[in-house]
């Protein structure tokens, strides 16, 4: 959508009510970094789910008028978002990721991982294994990365842990949501502690990774996450470290392992600077995204500590 002419004081259309959203936003202190990365984009999404269009309207729906309710509704959101910085997937209780729509809430970290991209792909040309039939989503908060997985890959079981109850607890929401359910197990585990024997084609894993300088200082609308799925010590890698030390065991023979660490990347490579890592380049943006293969991670821990 363009944007149409500059909005009145209470906006009567679309398009008034697109530039009236969009102004407002950019002249005030709101961060965008939960689905969108500008203003505009953001109020296209503020009005879409104000008015209940759809996401694919085209120019001509700029002109249609909007109901007094509707305009309440809208203001409304907008006064929140940038009163209380919360982020919009927060307000409108949705969220997309890997092009599939998921409930989304305080419970759990707001989708945004550049893994989206490697599912699309199938992970090639990283994974070579066989068509994989049993993948782990660690640190799975509301399920985004294992329940995408689980509706692209319809032979695959997946398994879901996550230490945050809550967070399971929308994971399971969204299993619904998708359909996913009887392919799927959701597990409230510390890491890899409520697992037996599992073994896996893929674990994927999107776990904290913020350092605890990175933490104090990210922009407000981050601090309405859970502080639990973003911080992981003073340099964001305890986890990590964990993962490192025993996601080999869960692999199988040609397995591989996916893990964001974000802009923790250069702080990893300086603890484990024997460790081959794989780091991603995406072409839709987003970084520090390493893969390992089983036979890489058991190298490593047969080499013993850094």
């Amino acid at each position: 959508m363009n944007r149409d002419k500059p909005s009145q004081d209470r906006p009567q259309t679309v398009g008034e009510a697109l530039q009236y959203c969009s102004e407002a936003l950019q002249n005030s202190d709101v961060f965008f970094g939960h689905g969108t990365d500008n203003a505009w984009d953001e109020a296209v999404e503020m009005v879409l789910y104000a008015a209940d269009l759809p996401l694919d309207c085209g120019e001509d729906i700029l002109p249609q008028q909007l109901d007094d309710s509707v305009v309440t509704r809208l203001l409304s959101l907008l006064g929140r978002r940038i009163t209380e910085q919360l982020p919009l997937p927060y307000l409108t209780g949705r969220a997309w990721f890997a092009g599939l729509q998921f409930h989304c809430d305080q419970r759990a970290i707001i989708p945004r991982s550049p893994i989206a991209e490697l599912i699309a792909g199938e992970f090639q040309p990283w994974y070579s294994g066989p068509a994989p039939t049993r993948i782990l989503d660690l640190c799975c908060g509301g399920g985004c990365i294992g329940l995408a997985v689980a509706y692209y890959f319809p032979d695959a079981h997946v398994d879901l842990l996550d230490l945050d109850g809550a967070a399971l607890q929308l994971a399971r929401e969204n299993a619904a949501l998708l359909g996913v359910e009887e392919r799927v197990r959701i597990v409230q585990s510390d890491l890899f502690d409520a697992l037996d024997d599992a073994d896996y084609d893929l674990i994927l894993s999107n776990p904290p990774y913020v350092d605890a300088a990175d933490l104090a200082s990210m922009p407000a609308e981050y601090h309405h996450e859970p502080e639990l799925a973003l911080g992981s010590g003073a340099d964001g890698l305890n986890l990590t470290r964990r993962i490192l030390d025993q996601a080999g065991g869960f692999l199988r023979d040609n397995g591989l392992l996916i893990v964001e660490v974000g802009n923790s990347w250069p702080a990893l490579e300086e603890a484990f600077p024997r460790v081959p890592f794989t780091w991603i380049e995406f072409e839709h943006g987003g970084e520090g995204v390493f893969a390992l293969t089983a036979d890489e991670l058991r190298d490593f821990s047969a080499s013993g500590p850094e």
